[in-house]
């Protein structure tokens, strides 16, 4: 593909840890509206699957750790030599290795947690407004969670770097203004495997709190992220949106 064949058929996105779930749920739909997608993740062979079900001419894939420096460079500047721009940002790769009190939660796990929730999150956003948002404008999309909203018992570190990435999608919508806008959708649980831990075999049960009856998936989170990125949100920036099927209107309960 050219540039100008890129350029003719809709904008660009970078979706990173897009290989399955969340992720590839939001290039899917993005893709099905005539943008480009660049997906990264760890897992080569899922990347390279992905971009065969989503149309090699539609999509590249980038594999890496989100972490790495060298490979946000690398992503960016891919997207940029096969598309010719990276109009959009969505930061969904996240990790969340441990499940306990974080009053016993090992440091070393907690830095892995927030480097590649949080900080990866930042060093993307740096690459694209380097690379064409500076000059073009755009708009970027962090995944948070509602983990990050309010206490979260027995993933305290994953609900930390979630805090952290809200906040730091205020700064990024303060500096970036006007030309890039910066939001955040803060999920409650989406049926993926990421999640699996906290529903499977208990799925009625985790399910009992959610007014609308039943738990997210892909598809909710990936409509959310698709509206914030387009010219219908064009007023909208530095704001956390939550998904949670009604879940906080049990708080008091």
């Amino acid at each position: 593909m050219t540039t100008e064949d890129a350029r003719a058929t809709g904008k660009v996105t970078l979706v990173t840890g897009a290989s399955r779930g969340i992720g590839y749920a939001i290039a899917e739909a993005l893709v099905a509206r005539g943008d480009r997608v660049v997906i990264t993740g760890r897992d080569a062979t899922a990347l390279a699957e992905a971009v065969e079900r989503l149309g090699a001419d539609r999509a590249l894939g980038v594999p890496g750790k989100a972490h790495d420096e060298a490979h946000q460079a690398a992503a960016v500047e891919r997207a940029m030599e096969t598309f010719g721009r990276v109009d959009h940002l969505v930061n969904n790769a996240g990790t969340n290795p441990v499940f306990g009190p974080i009053t016993e939660t090992d440091l070393g796990v907690a830095r892995k947690v927030y480097e590649t929730n949080v900080v990866s999150a930042l060093g993307f956003a740096q690459q694209t407004w380097r690379a064409w948002q500076k000059e073009n404008g755009g708009a970027i999309v962090n995944i948070g969670s509602i983990a990050g909203l309010s206490a979260s018992p027995f993933v305290g570190a994953y609900g930390m770097s979630k805090a952290a990435l809200a906040n730091l999608t205020l700064q990024l919508a303060h500096e970036m203004a006007p030309g890039v806008r910066v939001n955040t959708v803060a999920p409650a649980v989406v049926k993926t495997k990421f999640a699996a831990a906290l529903y499977e075999g208990r799925e009625e049960e985790a399910t009992a709190g959610y007014p609308l009856g039943r738990l997210g998936a892909p598809e909710d989170v990936a409509g959310a992220v698709a509206f914030l990125l387009s010219d219908a949100a064009a007023w909208i920036t530095g704001q956390t949106l939550v998904l949670d099927g009604g879940r906080f209107l049990n708080a008091a309960v």
